[in-house]
């Protein structure tokens, strides 16, 4: 597996920004690899200014499905959603809505997704 030279382009980013290293789950009680939250968030995160979070699939890595979790409430278990696919080199932003617990990506061998959170304007 290599990373694209294009895997910097992030450090010029002037908010929080990271890379996460996508495998496919190990049990099926992982849904995947978490871009942002976790599955042991219990609670929904709520913001006073919406966050976008911005995600771009390595060009050298291979397809990537995202979904988001909704936390689990008393009267309802936490909600996954698929949201689609990325290919090697595409980029997708997410807001973030309130009440969610994590973004996750999952694929066949390995990826590196880099991500970056910013605030809505």
């Amino acid at each position: 597996m290599y990373t694209s030279p294009f895997a910097t382009a992030h450090d010029d980013w002037s908010r929080p920004s990271y890379s996460v290293r996508v495998r496919p789950p190990s049990t099926p009680a992982v849904r995947g690899t978490f871009l942002w939250g976790s599955n042991g968030i219990t609670a929904g995160a709520t913001f006073v200014k919406p966050l976008v979070l911005h995600i771009r699939n390595d060009v050298f890595g291979e397809q990537i499905t995202i979904s988001t979790q909704m936390a689990a409430t008393p009267a309802a278990p936490a909600i996954q959603t698929q949201i689609g696919t990325l290919q090697p080199g595409e980029c997708l932003s997410i807001p973030l809505p309130q009440g969610i617990s994590g973004v996750f990506a999952t694929c066949g061998v390995q990826s590196t997704v880099f991500c970056l959170i910013k605030g809505s304007e």
